[in-house]
């Protein structure tokens, strides 16, 4: 009924193009309007004001021949104060944007390497961003932000690059496990050092303490007992600790002793070979 009466409306954030005799006329703000048909005005179309996105897929090749497929995301919005420019330049605004993306993507990319391309996306998406507002502004259009959101390589590429960090992971953790074996093994070392000189050292004083002991021995034998020599003390201790070694040989079911003459007699030959040794070192002097 309105318009048949020759009234429209425009809504919030969208402007009307108006014409007479088709030619254009004005820009109605929203609001209701009257268009006198009858004196040739006309609704040429509606224009909206609000930000809209294009989101525009490019493929390309970088400089060491990768080829990757480029996804930008550009937000852009008509000006009011450009409405006719912006209405009647353009048949296709969305298909004029998205060829101005492809051109500075494509001339942008080559001259990276594909990891210069992930790390410089914010100078491409800038570039890309510049190159829009200076095109675009002569049809009434405003670039508000223009974003590199995803940059895809060739499947196989990634499929390469996922393996190239993951043996790189690898050696770092086969380096770090190496290294904790060596400070396992270094503490070990240490540890059976530190055993070793201990047991030395009660060794040594067990043998200081039998040393000690057979002296006092010894001397009390001779002593108490006249007429005794210390070499017949030292016959009788080698004869007694002959039986106890072949007591403790016979008790152990698991013995890995090496038998060598041992008749009784064998302990006065040792005693002899000793003294024999000792006195042939004191000769010798």
């Amino acid at each position: 009924m309105g318009q048949v009466l020759g009234c429209i409306q425009v809504d919030q954030s969208t402007v009307a193009i108006k014409e007479t005799f088709g030619k254009f006329d004005d820009v109605l703000e929203p609001g209701c309007h009257c268009l006198p048909w009858c004196l040739g005005s006309r609704l040429a179309g509606h224009l909206s004001l609000r930000v809209q996105q294009l989101d525009v897929r490019c493929e390309t090749k970088t400089k060491d021949n990768v080829f990757v497929t480029v996804v930008a995301s550009v937000q852009y919005r008509a000006l009011a104060e450009k409405a006719a420019d912006a209405f009647y330049k353009l048949s296709n605004t969305r298909a004029q944007i998205q060829a101005y993306v492809f051109d500075v993507i494509r001339a942008s990319v080559p001259k990276l390497d594909l990891d210069s391309t992930f790390e410089q996306k914010n100078d491409i998406a800038k570039a890309v961003e510049e190159e829009l507002e200076k095109a675009m502004s002569h049809y009434g259009f405003e670039i508000v932000q223009t974003l590199i959101v995803d940059i895809e390589p060739d499947e196989h590429v990634k499929r390469a690059m996922n393996e190239i960090n993951a043996a790189a992971r690898m050696r770092v953790a086969a380096n770090e496990k190496a290294e904790a074996e060596k400070i396992l093994q270094i503490k070990r070392a240490e540890g059976d050092a530190e055993s070793k000189y201990l047991a030395g050292l009660g060794i040594a004083r067990q043998r200081q303490a039998i040393v000690d002991g057979l002296r006092d021995s010894v001397l009390a034998f001779s002593v108490n007992v006249p007429g005794t020599t210390s070499k017949d003390v030292m016959d009788m201790v080698l004869v007694t600790q002959y039986f106890d070694t072949m007591k403790e040989i016979g008790a152990s079911s698991k013995s890995n002793s090496v038998f060598i003459p041992h008749g009784p007699g064998a302990v006065r030959d040792i005693a002899s070979q000793i003294r024999d040794g000792l006195l042939q070192a004191n000769s010798s002097q």
